[in-house]
């Protein structure tokens, strides 16, 4: 089944108001047809009306973050609701940064996503293991913990995105094999048929993400169940245009 591709650009915290405008002029560069590709950028959510306002209406924009909670007395927090009266399309929930620094748990992840969902939101799932679960063979019991923790959830398969990240690959330019990230994705995609059947799972969208790069996204995006990718540190670069292209 073919997928729509879905390149998006996590720029963690990150930016300027120079740099957006360079980031995004350089972005609005590559003509690629929606109905093909999604391409969407994650800024830090106080950048969002600027990065919003200045890039073209093919991409979408997204924040990186959704509180657990609907709106109440949560300082700090952005609420589903909010984000949804702002019309803002696309959260990301789950990053392993939320995760590790955070201490965000599947529960959390769980519980956001419902959020994400009861208000129309379209969302980016993230998950995957350390170093130490790899090397003990882990990876595959690992992550499906973490996917029954949510997947349960998705009705609209279209709105909801899944995003493997390798916690050992993310900003260290380490990389997992395109072999490695598909063996990985195909599993995770067998997770997602046992319980949500055959046909959500070919239709669901997988990322990969860990140091995605443009010597490395032409030969992760021929993967068979690879449809896409989450990008952090090179996104950051106007050299992203070329991952956008390697999925066009």
């Amino acid at each position: 089944m073919a997928r729509k591709y879905f390149v998006s650009a996590n720029w963690k915290c990150n930016g300027t108001k120079d740099s957006i405008k360079t980031l995004a002029d350089s972005f609005n560069t590559v003509d690629f047809d929606p109905t093909k590709l999604d391409v969407v950028v994650f800024p830090v959510s106080v950048h969002y009306d600027l990065t919003r306002s200045l890039l073209n209406k093919k991409i979408g924009t997204g924040i990186q973050n959704v509180s657990k909670f609907g709106n109440g007395s949560y300082t700090g927090e952005v609420s589903a609701e909010i984000a949804k009266d702002l019309n803002i399309e696309y959260v990301l929930i789950g990053h392993f940064e939320r995760r590790k620094y955070f201490n965000e748990t599947d529960e959390d992840v769980r519980q956001k996503l419902q959020q994400a969902i009861k208000n129309n939101l379209k969302a980016v799932v993230c998950f995957g293991e350390s170093l130490e679960q790899r090397e003990a063979n882990k990876t595959i019991e690992v992550i499906t913990k973490q996917v029954k923790a949510f997947v349960d959830l998705i009705e609209n398969f279209d709105n909801v995105i899944l995003a493997y990240e390798p916690i050992w690959a993310i900003g260290t330019g380490k990389t997992a094999t395109p072999e490695q990230a598909q063996e990985v994705h195909k599993e995770i995609r067998k997770i997602v048929k046992e319980i949500c059947g055959e046909a959500q799972a070919n239709k669901i969208r997988i990322l990969y993400g860990g140091s995605v790069s443009v010597e490395n996204c032409t030969s992760l995006i021929k993967q068979e169940d690879i449809d896409g990718f989450l990008v952090g540190t090179s996104s950051l670069k106007t050299s992203f245009t070329e991952i956008i292209k390697s999925a066009m």
